[in-house]
Formats: structure tokens, C-alpha cells, sequence
């Protein structure tokens, strides 16, 4: 089974995104479903994990509800209110009968506050997700958000942790470090994973290469290896420099034979679980 672990849908008309603004082009229209299905019939790709683009409870149940109608989601990761142990209880004894919650998702690249993941509460909330074997994705973007990655890591050890989009390297720079250094840290700890994928909108969107994003990904390999690695396309975000067929066919590319097949979906389904899917749902 193919999977492609890191996707997204959202709708002008009913969703609320505060940072997707018309500037941004192609990415500031509605894309759901139908948009997708075409994309993933012809790479072959047969499940995938949605994943939120906007703090708020109104958007995990809009996910979900998304979910319930299509089939070749296997796993939604919502939003829930980490800053509030309480209140994050609530939510998760909420959609812990659904089949296809499987984690959780806040934007924390958009907190002013750099160490927002280590705040009192967001690490007692995060507690609860461990406990009830639920994921947390972490979007990070500065080192500081890297860096707090192993606190997570070390403070949670039963709490498996995704870093999406291998932690934003600075691939159109072409810097190296502390990004290098941190990952390799990070991958240390045994219940940390990451996502190959929003990599082609870190490079230079216009002018980018396979071989730009090639050491990026082979440090990853090398830290994580296969068994802790998983394929994301980060649709529609990767519009903005590649069609979905070029996404897929770079990271395949770029993972190489060894190991493909747990990057590309054994590795999504033991991460995320994938209670409420098989291969016969799929598209």
C-alpha cells in the first residue's frame, strides 16, 4: 500500500486560514477531494493522512467529516487546544471514537513564541495524547523548534512524534547547519520520525533540482532510516513549486529501492495506525 502521509484540504467558503492570503497564488482557492483523487489514481498512491491547516476545533470536525466520505483517507490529524490540559481532554473524548483520528497538529511556526512547545500546559496536554496512543506532527521551522523536539521527545517517551517537512531546511540557501546537527539529535530518540515532504517549496520554486534536495534527504535516511521515515506530498502547498506527479517521483527518486516501501507507506501505517482503513477502501 502506497501512502502518502502528509496532504491537506481547505474551503475558502467555510474555513477560516489566517495565512493563506491571496498573495500566495495558486494555494488561495478551495481544494478538496475531487481535486486530489486524480493525482493519487495516477501515481498509484491509495491512502493518505489528512492533516489540519488551521488552529481550531471547527477544523478537526470539518477534517473528520471529510474523512467519513473518502475513502482513501486513512487518517486525519487535527487540532485540539494543547494550551489547556482540560480542555484538550474534553476535545480528544471527543473524536476518540472516530476510527480516523489519529493525531494531532498545532501551528506553532505561527506562535510568536518560540518555546510555545515547551509551555507547561502544551507539555501536560501533550502527556494526554501519549496516554491515549494518539501522534503529535510537529511543524517546525526555527532551530528553537528543533531544538525542543528532543525535550518532547525525552519528557514523552511513550509520544511518537512526526517532524513534517524535515524540519523546513534552508535548501534554496544552502545551509547546512545547526538544521544537520539538530535532526541527527533528534533522530536519536527512538520515538521521533519524520516526513520527506514539503521539501520542493524550500528549495527555490522557480529553479529547484533533484540534486538540491539530494543531501537533505540522505542525512534524513541516514539518521532515521527507512523504518522511521514516511513520504508526504504536502498538497496543494507543494503547488507553488511542483505538480503532485513531480513531487512523488523526486522523493521516490530521491529515497532510492532500499527501503522504499516502508518510506512510502509501511512506515505511516505503524506510525499512525490506521484503525479505521484497509486496502480495500482505497480508490
Amino acid at each position: 500500500m502506497i501512502v502518502d502521509a502528509h496532504q491537506h484540504f481547505w474551503n475558502l467558503e467555510t474555513g477560516d486560514y489566517p495565512w493563506l492570503t491571496p498573495d500566495l497564488g495558486v494555494l488561495y482557492r478551495t481544494y478538496g477531494p475531487e481535486h486530489l483523487a486524480p493525482e493519487l489514481a495516477a501515481t498509484g498512491v491509495q491512502a493518505t493522512v489528512l492533516v489540519q491547516a488551521a488552529d481550531s476545533v471547527a477544523e478537526t470536525d470539518a477534517l473528520l467529516a471529510l474523512a467519513d466520505s473518502c475513502a482513501f483517507v486513512a487518517g486525519v490529524v487535527g487540532w485540539v487546544p494543547l494550551t489547556d490540559p482540560g480542555e484538550a481532554a474534553k476535545a480528544l473524548e471527543r473524536y476518540a471514537s472516530h476510527p480516523k483520528f489519529v493525531g494531532v497538529r498545532h501551528l506553532i511556526h505561527d506562535e510568536p513564541d518560540p518555546d510555545w512547545l515547551v509551555r507547561d500546559g502544551v507539555l501536560a496536554s501533550l502527556g494526554l495524547l501519549a496516554a491515549q496512543g494518539l501522534t503529535f506532527d510537529v511543524v517546525s521551522l526555527l532551530p528553537r523548534h528543533l531544538e525542543h523536539v528532543v525535550t518532547l521527545a525525552r519528557r514523552h517517551p511513550e509520544l511518537k512524534i512526526v517532524i513534517d517537512h524535515l524540519s523546513k531546511p534552508r535548501i534554496k540557501a544552502g545551509e547546512w547547519q545547526p538544521w544537520a546537527g539538530q535532526m541527527a539529535a533528534a533522530a536519536a530518540f527512538p520515538n521521533v520520525f519524520a516526513k520527506v515532504s514539503g521539501l520542493v517549496t524550500e528549495a527555490d520554486h522557480a529553479a529547484w533540482t533533484v540534486a538540491d534536495l539530494r543531501p537533505y534527504v540522505a542525512h534524513a535516511v541516514e539518521a532515521f532510516g527507512p523504518g522511521r521515515l514516511m513520504f508526504g506530498s504536502d498538497w496543494p502547498v507543494a503547488l507553488a513549486a511542483a505538480d503532485y506527479r513531480t513531487v512523488f517521483e523526486t522523493a521516490r527518486a530521491l529515497v532510492g529501492e532500499q527501503g522504499r516501501d516502508l518510506v512510502f507507506g509501511g512506515t505511516a501505517a505503524r506510525f499512525y495506525g490506521f484503525s479505521g482503513f484497509s486496502e480495500g477502501n482505497a480508490p
